[in-house]
């Protein structure tokens, strides 16, 4: 709930350019409803600026770090309540199936999925938060299952 990474990807003719990218970030001390509130309110400007004609999303997958479950759900529903608001159809990716389409191994690390990424994009330099970039790995496996 802290940094929500997003990214908006031109896909034509097999290639992927990166338009926009960026991150929802909300302060760790804010009441979670009023954390919520701001995720909303940013991603209808998002939604409304960038208008995508899909979401590629994380989908909820979690085995370590069962405390931040609710969190995430809540503001996965906030997101995926805004994408439906404007229509935009959603499609959602474990992160195992984000590094398989990637790299070709399920549970590649973070490293091997960012050198795919920048391969993707022809690029020497990623966003700094990994959230961002783990938007862009999803919004690409979004275009290699097209």
């Amino acid at each position: 709930m802290a940094i929500v990474g997003y990214s908006l990807l031109e896909y034509k003719n097999d290639n992927c350019t990166l338009i926009s990218s960026g991150s929802i970030q909300t302060k760790k001390g804010e009441r979670e409803s009023a954390r919520l509130l701001e995720i909303y309110e940013d991603m209808i400007t998002i939604v409304e600026n960038l208008k995508p004609d899909v979401a590629a999303i994380e989908k909820l997958f979690f085995v370590h770090n069962q405390t931040t479950v609710m969190p995430v759900a809540h503001a996965r529903g906030v997101i995926l309540t805004v994408l439906e608001k404007y229509n935009i159809p959603i499609f959602e990716y474990t992160p195992m199936e984000v590094k398989k389409v990637l790299t070709g191994f399920g549970r590649a690390d973070k490293h091997e999925v960012e050198q795919m990424v920048k391969l993707t994009l022809q690029t020497d330099t990623l966003p700094k938060l990994d959230d961002t970039v783990d938007s862009i790995a999803i919004a690409i496996c979004h275009t290699r299952k097209l």
